[in-house]
Order: C-alpha cells, then structure tokens, then sequence
C-alpha cells in the first residue's frame, strides 16, 4: 500500500486551519497596515492666472518695448490684465507698475496704477500711464512727479 493512505486526516486538518490562519493573519495585518498609513493629499493653490509669468512686445518701425509681468488674465480675445511687477523696458527707457491691461491687437498699454518711468536723463513717478500709437507716444496720468538730470 501506499504511505499518503496512511496520513491522519486529523492531521491533514489541523495543517489546513494553521496553513488558513497564517493567510488570514497576513491579509488582515496588510489591512490594518492600510488603514493606519496616513495619505498626504497635498492642496495646492490654484489661482485664477491664466498666463504665468507673460512676455509680448510693442513692436514699431524704431524700437521694442518688451513686456513682462507675473500674471495674466485675458479679458477679451486681444486685451490682457497684467499683473505683479509689470514691467516695459526698451533700450530707451523702463516703466513699473502693478497692474497693466495691454491690447495685443492694437499694440497699446494702459495702467491706473502708481508707476515709474526711468530713462538716462528723466525719472517720472505717476499714478498711471497709457501707451499708444505702436509704443511711440506715452502719456502720463494724475499726479506726477519729474525728476531731470
């Protein structure tokens, strides 16, 4: 006769439940493995810019004037809010404001905000400006002040 007939099935068993226990044991010590770990979702905020840091230029037949800005929000198809450290700068000349709606289409600026006009000879501090005719005209708003050297 064969050996395998002569096992207990007693012991046959009692090897199943100890062989199902250490399973049961091991799935539920992954489980609670799960659920104590800590799950970081990190938030993380999302503003209402639509352009991170935007560059554009105003293009003439003389010069360029490059824009730069830290955000942007369009407001229609061709006119851009910028905001946050707004500059212009040419080789001319540099203006800074805060805030800044520049139309791309017609290729001018306008701002309400306090800003500074630097160029070699000239500073102009005033409480807005608007650039016009291709970046060649720049008129300047409220109440300003002009330093010449």
């Amino acid at each position: 006769m064969n050996f395998f007939l002569y096992i207990n099935r007693r012991l046959i068993f009692f090897l199943g439940i100890l062989t199902l226990f250490f399973f049961l044991l091991i799935v539920f010590s992954k489980q609670i493995n799960l659920s104590n770990t800590e799950i970081n979702v990190t938030n993380e905020n999302y503003s209402n810019v639509d352009i991170s840091e935007p560059k554009f230029a105003i293009n003439n037949y003389k010069k360029k004037i490059h824009i730069t800005a830290s955000e942007g929000n369009f407001l229609s198809k061709d006119e851009i809010l910028l905001k946050d450290n707004v500059r212009f700068k040419s080789n001319d000349f540099s203006i800074e404001t805060e805030r800044v709606i520049f139309d791309r289409n017609k290729q001018t600026a306008k701002s309400e905000t306090k800003s500074l006009f630097k160029s070699k000879n000239t500073t102009i501090s005033s409480n807005g400006f608007n650039i016009y005719d291709n970046g060649n005209k720049i008129i300047f708003f409220g109440k300003s002040n002009i330093i010449l050297k």
